[in-house]
């Protein structure tokens, strides 16, 4: 914003002192007008103009060389280096000037300092920014800076499950976004290749958080799950805490809205069509871009997700893009993704299905089966999406799990997985875990296995003998069917 004629300056005076405008009466007050223009850059940008009394008028100053000097001297004091514009408007018929610092909003370079120290403001005053703000803005510069960026020198390939990598790879492979040779890279190639270690294969915070497998380093890996009684939290029916890579987590998100929301059918031409109380697709959306756009400094933070009688809230820690509004957000616009690289990961592996349609997606598929649009909260602490029904849709008895769909659209993700793992081979129980990077046994047999074979899509090799020392299991024809269409 070029600021160089008398009106544009009067303009300016007529919003008097604000977030975004600073008046001082000469450059004698220069140390204080360059620690309120930090403060712009660290906000939505702004203007100090010298040369005007904190009562808005305009008095200007002289204009010799050394001031001149001592401004550019200011302006290079400010870190990291960034453009000021800067203007001398005439006073006509007095010799002096008034001198205006003005700052664009620079959001993707804060936090901004001044020797040495960081400014914020609050309506029209200055002071030092907290050490809190200091280092969220950091954070959100990214790069380098992310947190998800972050080398840890204790975090090893072998804490990485290979095994959840290279279903990642396999599922970015059969989506064409990442080429076949990928296949047969070595775990470490792909690492790098993912961006998740640096040039001498220290592995970066994003990689445990994909695909950790010994995650003590990281108690923020966290899922927290309750089905409530009625509409508030005085009583719950099921609480759970699953700690995990977002792999791990996703799948148990799913498999809770599975076991707690109600499944109705509708009849389309030959086949019945289930569909969760709230859509299975929105569901995965909102957990995606919980798992993905959080924010994990924190090591007590983590994914909340709770489920009442008449709505569904998943919770995450972070907070909106500063400069995306919610009008923004439900219209089209571009992703402005909190952890790139996890985000880039997870997009290359189909697992975040595209940039910036996550959320017109919910809203869709809550319009398609008549729901209210779901709602979308900030504090600036904590993002939050809250998805309404009407409470006579909810199961009569949510203790009991739902019967499993039986329409390819609602095969659950644990489902496809026993799919994509089998293929055209015969494998065993502890095969086909190996293969999906799973160790808990139980949860494998009731989650995933028990379910395709009572779908009819995967048979043991002695249906006679579930117990046969030597017992198999491959796909049926319905199941090879099925996973081609996957």
């Amino acid at each position: 914003m070029k600021i160089d004629k008398l009106d544009d300056i009067k303009n300016l005076i007529i919003q008097n002192e604000n977030e975004q405008v600073e008046f001082k009466e000469t450059t004698g007050q220069l140390e204080r007008g360059m620690e309120t223009l930090c403060a712009f850059l660290n906000g939505a940008g702004g203007t100090v103009l010298f040369g005007v009394t904190d009562k808005g008028k305009i008095i200007g100053q002289d204009l010799s060389d050394k001031t001149k000097r001592d401004i550019v001297e200011a302006v290079r004091r400010i870190e990291p280096l960034t453009a000021i514009e800067i203007s001398y408007t005439a006073i006509p018929d007095t010799g002096r000037y008034v001198i205006t610092f003005h700052a664009n909003p620079q959001l993707s370079a804060r936090p901004f300092a001044y020797k040495g120290r960081a400014y914020h403001r609050i309506e029209s005053v200055t002071s030092v920014m907290p050490q809190e703000k200091y280092n969220l803005l950091l954070l959100q510069r990214g790069g380098k800076y992310g947190w998800e960026a972050i080398i840890n020198e204790n975090l090893k390939i072998e804490d990485l499950n290979a095994n959840t990598i290279r279903g990642a790879v396999r599922m970015g492979v059969e989506s064409g976004r990442l080429p076949e040779t990928t296949m047969i890279e070595d775990i470490s190639l792909i690492l790098g290749k993912f961006d998740l270690s640096s040039g001498d294969g220290k592995l970066k915070n994003a990689a445990a958080v994909l695909f950790g497998e010994n995650l003590s380093d990281y108690p923020q890996c966290l899922l927290r799950m309750a089905r409530f009684k009625g509409t508030n939290k005085d009583e719950f029916i099921d609480n759970q805490r699953i700690h995990g890579n977002i792999f791990e987590l996703l799948d148990a998100a799913m498999t809770f809205f599975f076991k707690h929301l109600s499944l109705s059918g509708k009849v389309e031409k030959l086949y019945r069509e289930e569909e969760l109380t709230i859509p299975y697709k929105a569901l995965r959306e909102s957990c995606i871009n919980s798992f993905s756009h959080r924010l994990y400094h924190k090591p007590g933070s983590s994914v909340s997700i709770a489920i009442y009688d008449d709505r569904v809230e998943i919770t995450n820690s972070g907070t909106f893009p500063e400069d995306m509004t919610l009008e923004r957000l439900l219209g089209p616009h571009d992703s402005e993704p909190q952890n790139p690289i996890i985000a880039n990961v997870l997009y290359k592996s189909k697992v975040l299905e595209s940039w910036g349609r996550g959320i017109g997606l919910m809203i869709s598929e809550c319009r398609r089966v008549g729901l209210p649009d779901p709602e979308f909260h900030s504090d600036g602490a904590f993002v939050q999406v809250v998805f309404r029904y009407v409470q006579d849709t909810v199961g009569q008895n949510p203790t009991v799990t739902p019967q499993l769909p039986h329409s390819y659209h609602t095969v659950t993700p644990q489902v496809n997985k026993v799919l994509v793992a089998i293929g055209s081979n015969t494998y065993s129980t502890k095969e086909i875990m190996e293969l999906m990077g799973l160790k808990d046994k139980s949860n494998f047999l009731k989650n995933y296995l028990y379910p395709t074979i009572e779908l009819k899509l995967v048979e043991p090799l002695y249906p006679e003998q579930p117990n046969h020392p030597k017992q198999k299991y491959y796909l049926t024809e319905q199941g090879k069917a099925l996973s081609k269409k996957g």
